[in-house]
């Protein structure tokens, strides 16, 4: 019997899927699109005039490494290398991730065989879009540039190598307050799987071209079977997350509840003694035949305890 679960979708497919991103920025056809949103993201670092795409899978530093696949590789016109990925849940070693793949670019651009090489590199970058919050980062900013510097001037010291790291959780500028092409970009990348127009803001021949490719009634029906599935997988991926997280606090909840009774014994039981202690010094104190240190060394308290309630007036006591 044929299945004809549909999942409901929007009407514009969602960047941030990996069908979605590759189906507007990973192909020939679609690479004035790329191209457009790279320029922004460098403003005016660097300008891109052209890409062509690399294929996905690279090679690792050994023969023994597993191949890296990467979301999309692209080679500029003068050779630099483009690495783009994009990531919708926190991976604990992204940032790590992100070196380990611009050092396999730079790695594999060493001669093979004895031929003679001055060890001259072409440029790499790496641009990661993330659907989650980095770690240490400042609050609320949401594009972090980040090159090799001179610690004490902050100088660049090598301009060949470069990461983007963008947030977009934290991109929350509202239509009203889009000024830039930038943040009409990210405005899209956060936004368009929930739109049903195209905003005013976005009435620009670029984004016309992008929201047209982006329609989900455009899809032909195999592309309309996988980007469903990657939306299901996605959703999923995101139950999964949620049960852990409610397992987790239940857990910490029972183990909190656990430890303060734990730690309600054990106070309770510390409190009984010492009263059981001070009892014992009171009664050696009216008794009036010991020293202070006698009573002390007996009850197994510091003498300033046995002082302090030798001192204290009779009602005290």
């Amino acid at each position: 019997m044929k299945n004809t679960m549909e999942i409901p979708l929007n009407r514009y497919i969602d960047p941030l899927t990996d069908f979605g991103f590759k189906r507007i920025f990973g192909s020939e056809p679609h690479k004035e699109l790329l191209i457009a949103f790279l320029n922004e993201l460098f403003k005016g670092r660097k300008i891109i005039r052209d890409l062509v795409y690399d294929p996905q899978e690279n090679g690792g530093p050994a023969k023994h490494y597993r191949k890296a696949i990467f979301d999309l590789t692209c080679t500029g016109a003068n050779g630099e290398v483009f690495i783009i990925e994009v990531q919708r849940v926190d991976q604990k070693f992204f940032t790590d991730r992100a070196l380990f793949y611009t050092a396999s670019k730079l790695h594999e651009q060493g001669p093979k065989g004895s031929k003679h090489w001055n060890f001259e590199l072409r440029e790499v970058y790496f641009i990661g879009l993330m659907n989650f919050y980095l770690d240490n980062t400042t609050p609320g900013k949401y594009l972090h540039w980040v090159r090799l510097t001179e610690e004490e001037t902050g100088e660049i010291f090598y301009k060949k190598l470069g990461f983007i790291f963008l947030e977009v959780p934290n991109f929350s500028l509202e239509e009203k307050d889009i000024k830039t092409d930038l943040e009409r970009w990210l405005y899209v990348l956060r936004n368009m799987a929930k739109l049903e127009k195209i905003p005013v803001i976005l009435h620009k021949r670029i984004f016309q071209k992008l929201f047209k490719i982006a329609e989900v009634a455009n899809l032909k029906p195999e592309e309309f079977m996988l980007y469903q599935k990657d939306v299901l997988d996605r959703w999923t991926e995101y139950a999964v997350l949620e049960t852990l997280k409610e397992r987790e606090m239940a857990k910490g909840l029972a183990e909190g509840i656990e430890q303060g009774i734990e730690q309600g014994i054990e106070q309770g039981i510390e409190q009984g003694i010492e009263q059981k202690s001070r009892e014992v010094i009171k009664k050696m104190l009216i008794a009036d035949r010991f020293t202070i240190a006698e009573i002390a060394n007996f009850a197994g308290v510091d003498i300033s305890l046995v002082e302090k309630i030798a001192q204290a007036p009779d009602k005290e006591k």
